[in-house]
């Protein structure tokens, strides 16, 4: 079971196994992430937070900027699944088998994050992600101890440059701009990020 918690109907995870067939091509058969197929790992996440964000690549909120190409390529995923009757409990099923998943917590890409000076940053992020990095879903805040680490610059880039949030129907991705703002620069970002990875331990 992931850090998700709770427990699925038998019938929606063999549901969700199979449509999970489309997802492995780029994420991978356990959900571990293809960093060259700009996936990242997602096994164990949340399946609230899965299904937040299919339902965002879905409805066009994420994945339509040109800037974001990662999220250009997940969007025509999630077309997949256009057929009205069965789309939302597809989308719950697919999630709630992610979510069933064993966590991955990959191995770090990035190099020259300082994560003593990450802590300092990371002060802010407590107030919705924790002071574990295992979220809120109250604040529809993920947990953030197993995300990819080149998959969390990316975003915090794209959330600081206007690439991500910016959609009047994020209500959560504009609480996450103002935050990625305060990071002045890349080695800020990857200060905070190499932090967040010294999280796992305690989880």
């Amino acid at each position: 079971m992931g850090l998700s918690g709770g427990a699925f109907a038998e019938g929606d995870l063999e549901r969700g196994e199979k449509l999970y067939g489309l997802c492995s091509q780029c994420h991978g058969v356990e959900g571990e992430g293809v960093p060259l197929s700009l996936a990242p790992s997602i096994a164990g996440l949340p399946a609230w937070y899965v299904e937040s964000q299919l339902k965002k690549f879905y409805g066009g909120i994420r994945g339509r900027h040109p800037d974001d190409i990662g999220g250009m390529r997940m969007r025509p995923m999630t077309l997949y699944f256009n057929r009205p009757d069965t789309r939302d409990a597809d989308f719950a099923a697919v999630s709630a088998y992610v979510a069933s998943l064993e966590p991955k917590y990959p191995e770090p890409l990035l190099s020259g994050g300082d994560p003593e000076k990450g802590q300092a940053s990371y002060s802010l992020c407590i107030a919705c992600h924790g002071a574990d990095g295992l979220g809120n879903e109250a604040l529809q805040a993920p947990p953030i101890v197993q995300i990819s680490d080149w998959y969390a610059l990316t975003q915090l880039k794209n959330y600081k440059n206007g690439i991500r949030g910016r959609d009047p129907r994020d209500s959560a991705g504009a609480t996450m701009w103002p935050m990625a703002m305060t990071l002045e620069d890349e080695q800020a970002m990857k200060d905070v990020i190499a932090y967040i990875e010294t999280l796992r331990g305690s989880n």
